[in-house]
C-alpha cells in the first residue's frame, strides 16, 4: 500500500467538500494527495449514437473537472501535494480497488446525475460497503469544526482497527474523542418486570466499552476520551451524537447482542443520516 490520500471529483460539490477534507486530512498527515477522476467509457444511451469525438470530449471535460479540484484542494491547503489521475472504466468498480492502493479515500456523499433529494448516491454505497480500508464520505454541507470525533464502539473484529483511526484523528485533529457504545433494550412490556436485570445489562456494556479502551489512552495520551453507552438504536446514537462532531468513524460491518453478523447495516444508517462525514473502515 502507499501512503497516500485518494480523492474522488466529478466536480460536484459533494465532491469539491470531499476533495477539501481529503486535502486537509492529508497535510496534516504529511502525505501526498492523489486527486482521481473517473470517465465512463460509453454512458447509458451513448453506445449506440456516440458522437465521433466523444473520447477526447470526456478527456478535455475530465481535466477540467481535475483542475478545478486542485484549485480546490490548494487554496484549502497550500502546503499539501498533490497529483491528478483521471481513468477510464467503472466508478464504483474503479473507486473501490483504489483503496486497496492507499491510506484513505475519500468520495462526496452524492454526485452529479444522482436523484433529486437522495441522501447518498448508489455508487458511494458500492464503495463505502465493498472497499477494503478507509473510505470517507463527505456532504457538501458539513465543514463546520465542533472538536469532537466520534467513533462507534463494540465487540466485532474489525473494533481496533477502527478504535486505531477513530484515535489518529483525534490526535491530528486536537478533537476529544466520544466513544459511542448503543444497545437495544428489551421490550416494553419486560422492562417492568426485570428492572435489576436491565441494568445489570447496561453495566455489562459499560465493562466492554471500558475493556476495548484500556489500551488506547496510552498509545494516545494527547486524546481526551469521553464513554457514552447507551440504552438506544446505535444509528439513532450515532446520528445523534454527529450533530456535534467533525467526523462520525464506524465499522463496515458490526455484531448484535446476541453475536449474530449485522450486514453493514448501522453503517449504512449512519452513512445516510450522519450530520458530518463519515469514515467507514474495514480491516
Amino acid at each position: 500500500m502507499v501512503e497516500s490520500i485518494i480523492a474522488a471529483t466529478d466536480g460536484s460539490p459533494a465532491a469539491t467538500a470531499a476533495v477539501k477534507w481529503a486535502a486537509d486530512d492529508a497535510a496534516r498527515r504529511g502525505l501526498p494527495l492523489r486527486i482521481v477522476h473517473v470517465v465512463e467509457g460509453w454512458p447509458y444511451g451513448v453506445a449506440a449514437f456516440p458522437p465521433p469525438d466523444w473520447a477526447d470530449l470526456a478527456i478535455r471535460a475530465g481535466e477540467q473537472v481535475l483542475a478545478e479540484a486542485v484549485r480546490a484542494a490548494t487554496e484549502c491547503r497550500s502546503d499539501v501535494r498533490v497529483t491528478t489521475e483521471l481513468i477510464e472504466g467503472s466508478p464504483a468498480r474503479t473507486l473501490r480497488d483504489q483503496t486497496g492502493e492507499a491510506t484513505e479515500l475519500v468520495i462526496g456523499s452524492r454526485g452529479l446525475g444522482g436523484f433529486a433529494g437522495a441522501l447518498l448516491g448508489s455508487k458511494v454505497l458500492h464503495v463505502a460497503g465493498h472497499a477494503p480500508g478507509a473510505v470517507v464520505v463527505v456532504r457538501a454541507d458539513a465543514d463546520k469544526p465542533y472538536g469532537e470525533i466520534v467513533v462507534g464502539v463494540d465487540d466485532s473484529a474489525e473494533g481496533e482497527t477502527v478504535l486505531a483511526y477513530a484515535f489518529e484523528q483525534a490526535r491530528l485533529r486536537g478533537c476529544v474523542l466520544r466513544a459511542v457504545h448503543a444497545w437495544r433494550p428489551p421490550g416494553p412490556g419486560l422492562v417492568p418486570e426485570f428492572p435489576y436485570e436491565v441494568e445489570k445489562v447496561h453495566r455489562f456494556h459499560q465493562h466492554m466499552v471500558r475493556d476495548r479502551l484500556a489500551a488506547w489512552p496510552e498509545k494516545f495520551p494527547e486524546v481526551e476520551v469521553v464513554e457514552d453507552v447507551q440504552s438506544a438504536h446505535p444509528v439513532q446514537a450515532l446520528t445523534d451524537a454527529s450533530t456535534r462532531a467533525d467526523l462520525v468513524v464506524v465499522g463496515s460491518r458490526g455484531r448484535s447482542v446476541v453475536g449474530s453478523v449485522v450486514l453493514g447495516s448501522v453503517s449504512r444508517g449512519v452513512l445516510h443520516h450522519a450530520h458530518c462525514p463519515v469514515a467507514v473502515i474495514r480491516s
